[in-house]
């Protein structure tokens, strides 16, 4: 199995990235990247997941894949239980990366910052646009706290589609977003040979500085 690994390996020689055609600042970047990973022939299902890393009280880091919600001048929203560990682990240390690849450009995008709450109108319109099955997920589900059985969590959502068969389920008080506020981005183009193309935006004195990094 080791030699199968290692013998694993592609070529990247669809793009490059220079500084020449890259803007100024990352949003237009992300942007562009974004859009066209959206209507790629061999888009992602989910062009929109992510990798999320937090740290918890030891230091230990954690990885998940989420879906990016939102996205404008201030940074890069997604939606969770406020109680999951990932809750509990934003509230103790409030600063977090994301990754997004998106194999068929053989592009990658890394981002780093603070991490803050939206609003609770926000959290409340985002809610009211998810399917209904989902907004009964929400309160149904005690996320990362231990359950005996897929049994129990069956239990859970039929009493919570008892607790709403005569209203629709509002938001509740422990589900809501986040947003991850950008201090650094990097873009990442695969080249030919492993001489990757890596732009590095980093925000400076309330200015992005862009600078070109090593493979």
């Amino acid at each position: 199995m080791n030699k199968s690994l290692a013998d694993m390996r592609r070529d990247y020689t669809r793009d490059g990235l220079s500084e020449t055609s890259a803007p100024e600042e990352p949003f237009a970047l992300f942007r562009q990247w974004f859009q066209e990973a959206v209507q790629a022939e061999q888009a992602p299902v989910e062009p929109n997941a992510m990798t999320l890393a937090t740290v918890d009280e030891q230091g230990r880091p954690h990885c998940r894949v989420l879906l990016l919600k939102a996205l404008d001048e201030r940074g890069f929203t997604f939606f969770t239980n406020y109680d999951s560990d990932k809750g509990a682990q934003l509230a103790h240390s409030p600063f977090a990366a994301m990754t997004f690849f998106w194999p068929g450009l053989e592009r990658q995008v890394r981002i780093e910052g603070q991490v803050e709450k939206v609003s609770a109108e926000e959290s409340d319109a985002y809610f009211h646009v998810r399917p209904l099955g989902s907004r009964l997920g929400a309160w149904a589900s005690p996320q990362s706290r231990v359950i005996r059985d897929r049994a129990e969590l069956e239990r859970l959502l039929a009493e919570t589609e008892q607790r709403f068969l005569e209203q629709a389920p509002h938001c509740p008080p422990h589900w809501g977003g986040y947003r991850l506020v950008p201090e650094r981005m990097e873009f990442w183009q695969g080249r030919p040979s492993r001489l990757h193309d890596r732009l590095d935006y980093r925000l400076t004195a309330g200015s992005w500085v862009r600078q070109r990094l090593a493979p």
